[in-house]
């Protein structure tokens, strides 16, 4: 039944297309079009057009229009105008400091996204290029299991004649089978992760439901890490664009602060208007006539009693403001304990990938001997065939302890913000 479903699964996915990808054209793609990053466009274009509503106030708009309407007695609009065939006004701010702040303010907050954003790229590159390493592992590990479950079901065939002739006990036949069995599920296992790596790997990238993202063979070399720790806290300081969101965040509320306390301020605004009048309303009420008439100036508001919502509002953006600091203080100390332990996790998956290395080494001077004990009719084909399934097997360790090194060294460059220049 399990085989049956797994059949299913690999037939569903059958029609899917698979596409064969390198690290750089899969970096490349993401930051083209994954949905994260789409999203925090989207973002962005709404902080730009936030600027535009907020500089409104100073951009002088002009109304114009007509209208009819009986009159009895003194010529007068329902507005309270004189009565026109034709009127055009406009109106501007000319000095509203609070509003001045509340531009500065949207500025502000652009720049706290584009940080945003930047951060946003990090990510989506760090988790792009974990799933493509997970993918090769997973692609890499299943090739070495399926070698080694060859060398397994030889090893059954040849101890299963062994048996049979009564050189070797039944139970080394009970043994070699069940080895058989580890291994089968071992492969199916494996091909079952690498389905769902290159399945997660096309969802990174923004593509079709049921698309797959296969690792391209390539020679890649090793993702280097500066040597320094310290050097690398301090440009991970520098470069980090979650501090410098905090650090935008902050300069808004701090505007944010100023334009509460600039309500008790006058403003200005521009009065600009003009008329096209008709003698006919006029001839009877007025000695002197003209059919244009404008008036131009500035009309001037200066609060008396502003209120108490001014000042509790600023209170409250000062309490962001102080959290803000807080925030900014806590994030520095999680960066640098984050990064030296980073640091730690590579010094440890690199003696692993070592350890790893030297045991895959030693198996395979294994295999040599027996080999030429064999061919000197030493060793039977049994003892060959299993040393080649433990060599197989220590390839699958090797292969996990590098996937674990490289994912760890991508750590540390994210942390620094160096992983895109390191990768492309």
């Amino acid at each position: 039944m399990k085989r049956f479903a797994l059949f299913l699964f690999a037939c569903a996915c059958g029609f899917a297309e698979v596409r064969t990808m390198t690290l750089r054209q899969v970096l490349d793609l993401a930051l083209q079009q994954s949905p994260d990053l789409m999203l925090a466009r989207l973002d962005q274009a709404k902080a730009r057009n936030q600027v535009t509503i907020a500089k409104d106030p100073f951009i002088p708009k002009v109304f114009g229009g007509s209208g009819a309407a009986y009159t009895h007695g003194f010529p007068n609009s329902i507005e309270g105008n004189a009565p026109s065939v034709f009127q055009t006004r406009t109106q501007m701010a000319l000095f509203d400091r609070p509003q001045s702040y509340r531009i500065e303010q949207a500025k502000e907050d652009q720049r706290g996204l584009d940080a945003t954003f930047g951060s946003k790229e990090d990510e989506v590159a760090y988790k792009v290029a974990v799933l493509f390493l997970d993918a090769e592992q997973a692609q890499l590990g299943l090739t070495a299991a399926q070698r080694e479950n060859e060398n397994l079901a030889r090893v059954q065939e040849l101890t299963r004649a062994r048996v049979g002739e009564g050189r070797e006990l039944p139970i080394e036949e009970k043994k070699a089978n069940m080895a058989v069995l580890v291994g089968r599920q071992r492969v199916e296992s494996l091909s079952i992760d690498l389905i769902n790596a290159e399945i997660s790997l096309a969802e990174a990238l923004g593509l079709a439901p049921d698309d797959r993202v296969q690792p391209a063979t390539e020679e890649r070399g090793s993702v280097q890490v500066p040597a320094s720790e310290d050097s690398s806290i301090a440009a991970a300081m520098e470069n980090s664009k979650e501090l410098k969101r905090i650090q935008s965040n902050l300069q808004s509320k701090q505007l944010e602060i100023k334009s509460y306390r600039a309500e008790r301020l006058p403003k200005a605004n521009l009065v600009a208007q003009y008329s096209l009048f008709l003698p006919y309303f006029y001839q009877n009420y007025f000695t002197q006539f003209h059919y244009n008439n404008f008036q131009l100036g500035a009309s001037f508001e200066v609060p008396l009693v502003a209120g108490r919502a001014a000042r509790a509002y600023a209170a409250q953006s000062q309490a962001d403001a102080d959290k803000l600091r807080i925030e900014y203080n806590r994030t520095r100390t999680r960066i640098s304990g984050d990064l030296r332990r980073a640091y730690q996790e590579v010094q440890r998956a690199d003696t692993s990938r070592d350890v790893a290395r030297a045991d895959l080494e030693l198996a395979r001077d294994q295999v040599a001997l027996d080999l030429a004990q064999n061919t000197e009719g030493r060793l039977p084909l049994a003892k060959l065939e299993a040393s080649r399934a433990t060599e197989n097997e220590k390839w699958l360790a090797f292969y996990q302890a590098q996937h674990n090194a490289e994912r760890a060294r991508l750590d540390v460059l994210r942390q620094t913000g160096g992983l895109l220049a390191a990768l492309r």
